[in-house]
This record gives structure tokens, C-alpha cells and sequence, in this order.
């Protein structure tokens, strides 16, 4: 009974006109139908009659059970229990022979060895007149498609009787089933039970959580009592509480299959029954992993604080450090602003609350002289180091003070400027000693001792300025560490925006006006441009850190093309412009980081259609078996690009034009970030542009990257 019907069955044409029926045995079958007030002693006379009348050695009558829908053997002769049993089908066996005939009420012959009846073929009648939908079904043994007259008598007038005597299914069990069918659709437990949290519904999700069957292990059943206490308990809370609405809370549950623990939102909703009662529809919603982010960002912030902590700890020891230096030392950045100075420096350049007019104007003088005197340094091109004479006053008795200020360049791994270290040494003794080395011949060999003293001690303050240049560099080193983690720590919340944001516009806690509907999707837009920003921060400082990761594999092209494409597709709708994708003749797969190949790819693809307004985005794709390279150009009839701009564009931060009132967004990272990518991959990216004509990007990648 599980072939196909097709296979093995064969439509039943109605007999042509034969001899003379025996009228008075059908008029005798009549006159039993109409007394008998019963459906299974109707159809035993039936079955008797047609056994008798057609010398059939096997005789059933099937009809469908009211409320299950599925079929039963009302009568019978020639079958023993267990093959009538054999015929009666379940409820949904919709594609068994038997109930395909019971729905296109057309009869059909089925042949051995496949028949419903066991070794013989045999006829299957449908009980109703033709074009009816019939109430059961006659199975007869037959050795042809032939239909007897006398079974089509039977058919024809049996089954209007055999319907008006057997119940149909209420309406009550059809929508019970379909309300069952519905909620088992639900992705999350559903349940609705009395106050106390006793179930009466529920879909399969929640039996999963709650029920275990007769079968089931016993860890399985453990895991269900258990969470069967914890979820009653919760409602049981609920209901002491007396508030009104729509109520939740979180409940520890485990899952019974794996054994892990789970952390589910309860949403119950009190709902009053038509007797009066009133009951509680819950709805359970997995939120474990958003609490294990939550613990996650916790312990983030965590670190975040210990680390602040920890460099305001190294701040305070380097003004310690340069506190205890006697003379003068200020830091200041590429530009000549000052950074950081100790206290000695203070009383020469930083004003004091009550300081009077005078000191102010004093002060002025000493910062304009010390800003000249670094511009000497900057101006010196590639000279590190500038000495020099400085005329400074002492702001609060007006003395002048001879000075001899040492600047140094504090230079980063890249070799670019990074600050300037002013060292200042008052002359003021030196040249005492001077004076009395003219006049006192005999102490020269003592100021010639306190020379070399001095000496040494600037060695010294020199090696000290070289150390806190290495902190210096680490606390930059630092600061692009920060960055790199503040990204991730970005990111996290903010992908927490995007899908709640999603929620709501999916309709998760209700319908939205319009108004709502568009300021969500003005969050979202913005949240996703957020996100693109913080991601190309990240890769940025991922790839200065040399923390970015390769993931080497063999994938091929032609696939890599269709899902860029696939990606780009809402973007290329909006733009209206032509598109298309040509494959070079034997391309083959790469053995290349497939991400980030893809990565450059989307960003070529995005940069074209961002600057065309019109006309065509051409994306090819080709081998060059000399060089056993693949290139993979991208050709738009945008803007272009001047040739003065050509290599700015692939700096950091940089665009072609990056004024504030630029008519294109973005961060100027990407094509930086293409470019770094490509040379990790042992590949480059070149351009080929006229400006008012178009451009053409193209990456040139080994066929097989090698790793780092």
C-alpha cells in the first residue's frame, strides 16, 4: 500500500448494458438499508449481498472515522482481523492508494502483488453517485478492471445512506486541529495552561521542553520534571502578583536533548476562557546568548577599566619622573603645542592663579621665545637635534636668565615626527664661572671638574629623555591597541542596535505606523553606516598590528562573482545601471584567502557604482598564464579620477576630496585597506583612470597565495 497509485492501479470504467439485473434481490437489499438506522449493520448487509450476488470471495467496506479522518473497515468477508486491520489507513496518508481514490471518487483496479488485498487484485468502488465526493470506499477481489453491474448499483445508492448515517467531523475538532497545526509553526515554545501552570495547549517546541515520552531516557525525564517545576513556579509568581497585561520574566530552564542550560524570557498574557476562567498564554524566548553577551561586555569593561587604571597609574610616574629633574623639560607635539612639562618648567611658561599684569606679560614673552626657538627645529628639515641660546625672564622678580634649551625629535617606528623633548639649562652659573676663571687662574681646574660634572649629568638627563622616549612609544603603541579593542567593544552594542532595530521593524512587539516605521529605518540605516565605519577602523588597525588572520583555501571565481553580485544586487536596483560579469576562457580556482578577496571585490564593485551616475559597471575576470596570476578589474564610466589624485586615494582617511562639504561620504579607508589586503595576499591593486571618463580598479592575485 506505499506505491505510487500510478504504478500499480488502473482506472474503472462504468460496465456497458448487460443482462437483466436480479431486481428482486436488489429491491430485498433496499428495503434492509432503509430499516437498518446503523453504519456498520448496513454495510455488513451490503457486503453479505454483494458476496452472495457476485460470488466475490473478498468484500470490504471502508469509511472515513469522524474527528481523526482516518479510514476504518465497517464490513468484511473473507479477511481475517489483522488483514482488516491492514486496510484501515491513518489520518495524513494522503498519498496512499486508498484515500486517493476516496478523494477523486473515480474507482480504480489494482493488480497484485501490490493490491490493498491480500494475494489477489481487486476493485476499489467509491460509495456516491459519479461526480459526488464519496462517503467510503467498496474493496472487491477482481482479476479485471471490469466494474460489475450490481457493484455499481451498490455504489451508486449505498453511499448517499452510508452518509446520511455516518457523522461527519465537527467543526470543533477541525479548528482545534488547525489552531494545533498553526502554533506547531511557531519557532518558540507556546503554551496555555491554567494559573497554577498546568498545560492544556501546547505546540511541539514547548513539549520538547516540558514533556518527555514513554521511551524517553530517564536523564531526559529528570530534565523535564525540572523544568516543568521552574516554569509552573514562575507562573505561580505571576498570577500571586495580581498585576494585569501582558507579564515577564527570566527562567533558567535546561534543554533535555543536550543538557546545556538555557536562559528563557517568559511573555504570559492572561487570557479569559467563554466559562469565565481565566488562563495564561506564554510564549518562551530564548535570550542565552544575549545574556552571554552580556557577561562578555561586562567583562570587557572590566579590562577597559583595569587598563585606563593601569596608564593613568604609567602618567602619574613619568610627571614624577620628570618632576624630579632640576631643570626645565617640556613635551610638546609635531606642531609645537605644549604636551606636558614638569615644575620647574611651570614657573617659566605657566601662569599661576593671582599672578599680576606684569608676570602675565613676562610669561607672553617667554612662551613667543620658546615657540621661535622651535620653529628653528621644525624648519631644519631632516636635522633631529637644535641648541640654541634662549633669553628667558623669571616672571616674578623680572630677572633675566640666561638659557641654553636642547630640542630632540621624538620619532615613531614609521619614522614620522611624533613629538619634540626641549631640555633648558640656565647659563647663569656657567658663565659665573667663566668670569672668574678670567679672573682667578687658579681655580680652572676645579670649574673644569664641576664642567665635567655638569656633563655627566646631561648624559645622564639625556638617557633618562631617551627612556621616556620609549614610553612615549609604547603609549602609542598602546593607544592603537586601544583602538584596535575599542572597535570590537564598539561593535558589540551596536550589532545589539541593529537587530533589535530589525525586530521591531519585523513587527516583533506589534505594528508600526509610518512615522515609527521610518525613524527605526533611518536608525537602522545610519547603525549599518556606523558599522562600516568601525569595521574599516578595525581593519585598519588589525592589519598596522599585523593581527590580521589568513585563511588560505582553494575556491573558485566564477562562484565568487555571483555572490559579490548577489550581495550588490538592492544597491545596482537603486542605481539603474547596467552591470554585467565576464569570465576570461580557463579561469581556475584560486588558493587565496576567499573573505578577503571577496572583501576587495565588494569595495571595487561599491566604489564603481557610488561614483557613476550613469552608464555602465563592468566587472571581468581573467588568467594570465605567464605571470600565473587572475585579475579581477572593475571598469565604471563614473567621474574618474585626476591623475594628481590617483595615489592619494589609496593613503588612510584620504579622498579626493575631503572637505567637509565633499558631495560623497565615507572614511577614506577603504581602498587603503583593499591595498593592504592585496599585498597580503601577495598581490596588488592598480588604476587606470581619466577623469570625466571612467575608471578601472583592478586586483592582481596569485593563483596560489603563500602563507606569512
Amino acid at each position: 500500500m506505499s506505491a505510487e497509485p500510478d504504478a500499480v492501479a488502473a482506472p474503472v470504467a462504468r460496465p456497458p448494458p448487460a443482462a437483466a439485473p436480479d431486481v428482486e434481490a436488489r429491491l430485498a437489499l433496499a428495503e434492509q438499508l432503509l430499516a437498518c438506522g446503523e453504519p456498520r449493520p448496513c454495510a455488513e448487509r451490503v457486503v453479505t449481498w454483494l458476496a452472495r450476488q457476485g460470488h466475490m470471495g473478498v468484500v470490504a467496506c471502508l469509511a472515513r472515522e469522524p474527528g481523526s479522518g482516518r479510514l476504518v473497515c465497517l464490513a468484511a468477508r473473507g479477511l481475517n482481523d489483522v488483514e482488516r486491520t491492514a486496510l484501515e489507513l491513518p489520518s495524513g496518508a494522503a498519498e496512499q492508494p486508498l484515500t486517493e481514490v476516496l478523494q477523486q471518487a473515480v474507482p480504480r483496479f489494482f493488480a497484485p502483488p501490490l493490491a490493498p488485498l491480500p494475494g489477489t487484485g481487486c476493485l476499489a468502488v467509491p460509495l456516491g453517485r459519479p461526480g459526488t465526493s464519496a462517503a467510503g470506499l467498496l474493496l472487491l477481489s477482481a482479476d479485471s478492471a471490469g466494474l460489475p453491474p450490481d457493484v455499481a448499483w451498490v455504489s451508486t445508492h449505498f453511499g448517499p445512506r452510508l452518509a446520511a448515517l455516518w457523522p461527519a467531523a465537527p467543526r470543533e475538532w477541525a479548528g482545534a486541529e488547525l489552531l494545533r497545526r498553526v502554533i506547531d509553526t511557531v519557532a518558540d515554545p507556546v503554551l496555555l495552561t491554567d494559573l497554577e501552570g498546568r498545560p492544556r495547549i501546547a505546540n511541539a517546541r514547548a513539549e520538547a521542553l516540558l514533556v518527555a515520552g514513554p521511551e524517553a531516557s530517564a536523564g531526559r525525564r529528570r530534565a523535564t520534571e525540572l523544568n516543568q517545576q521552574v516554569f509552573s513556579t514562575a507562573l505561580a509568581s505571576f498570577a500571586s502578583g495580581g498585576a494585569s497585561g501582558v507579564r515577564r520574566r527570566e527562567v533558567p530552564l535546561v534543554d533535555p536533548v543536550e543538557g546545556i542550560d538555557l536562559l528563557f524570557e517568559v511573555v504570559s498574557t492572561p487570557v479569559v476562557e467563554p466559562e469565565g476562567r481565566e488562563v495564561l498564554v506564554s510564549v518562551l524566548r530564548n535570550v542565552t546568548d544575549l545574556g552571554r553577551a552580556t557577561q562578555a561586555l561586562g567583562e570587557s569593561y572590566r579590562r577597559l577599566r583595569a587598563t585606563e587604571r593601569e596608564a593613568r597609574s604609567e602618567r602619574h610616574r613619568l610627571d614624577r619622573v620628570l618632576d624630579s629633574v632640576p631643570d626645565p623639560i617640556i613635551l610638546s607635539d609635531p606642531s609645537g603645542g605644549m604636551v606636558m612639562m614638569n615644575g620647574p618648567a611651570e614657573k617659566l611658561f605657566a601662569t599661576h592663579p593671582g599672578s599680576g599684569e606684569a608676570a602675565l606679560r613676562r610669561l607672553r614673552s617667554n612662551n613667543a621665545g620658546f615657540s621661535s626657538f622651535l620653529a628653528n627645529l621644525l624648519d631644519a628639515g631632516d636635522k633631529s637635534r637644535w641648541r640654541g641660546q634662549l633669553p628667558l625672564v623669571d616672571p616674578a622678580t623680572g630677572a633675566t636668565l640666561p638659557v641654553e634649551a636642547v630640542a630632540s625629535k621624538v620619532l615613531g617606528d614609521a619614522g614620522e615626527l611624533t613629538g619634540i623633548v626641549t631640555l633648558f639649562h640656565d647659563r647663569s652659573e656657567a658663565l659665573e664661572k667663566a668670569r672668574l676663571l678670567e679672573r682667578v687662574k687658579e681655580g680652572s681646574v676645579h670649574l673644569e671638574a664641576r664642567v665635567q660634572a655638569a656633563t655627566a649629568e646631561l648624559a645622564e638627563q639625556n638617557e633618562m629623555l631617551r627612556r621616556q622616549a620609549i614610553q612615549v612609544e609604547q603609549a602609542s603603541a598602546a593607544k592603537s591597541q586601544f583602538l584596535a579593542n575599542m572597535s570590537h567593544e564598539f561593535r558589540t552594542p551596536l550589532n545589539a542596535i541593529l537587530g533589535y532595530t530589525n525586530m521591531l521593524l519585523q513587527g516583533v512587539s506589534g505594528e508600526l505606523n509610518p512615522a515609527q516605521r521610518r525613524n527605526l529605518t533611518r536608525i537602522d540605516s545610519n547603525g549599518r553606516h556606523l558599522l562600516e565605519v568601525i569595521n574599516e577602523i578595525l581593519d585598519i588597525t588589525r592589519i598596522e598590528a599585523g593581527r590580521m588572520p589568513l585563511n588560505l583555501s582553494d575556491f573558485g571565481i566564477p562562484e565568487l562573482l555571483q555572490e559579490v553580485t548577489a550581495e550588490m544586487d538592492p544597491i545596482i536596483a537603486r542605481s539603474k545601471l547596467l552591470v554585467t560579469t565576464h569570465l576570461g576562457p580557463h579561469v581556475p580556482a584560486v588558493y587565496s584567502d576567499r573573505q578577503k578577496v571577496k572583501q576587495i571585490v565588494l569595495n571595487l564593485l561599491s566604489n564603481a557604482l557610488k561614483f557613476t551616475h550613469e552608464g555602465t559597471v563592468d566587472v571581468r575576470a581573467e588568467y594570465v598564464p605567464a605571470t600565473s596570476t587572475v585579475t579581477i578589474s572593475v571598469t565604471d564610466t563614473g567621474i574618474g579620477i585626476a591623475p594628481a589624485h590617483q595615489d592619494k586615494i589609496f593613503e588612510d582617511f584620504q579622498q579626493v576630496d575631503s572637505s567637509p562639504t565633499r558631495a560623497y561620504g565615507g572614511t577614506g579607508l577603504g581602498l587603503s585597506i583593499c591595498r593592504r589586503l592585496a599585498a597580503m595576499l601577495g598581490g596588488r591593486v592598480t588604476l587606470q583612470s581619466v577623469q570625466g571618463e571612467g575608471s578601472t580598479f583592478t586586483l592582481h592575485l596569485p593563483r596560489r597565495a603563500r602563507r606569512a
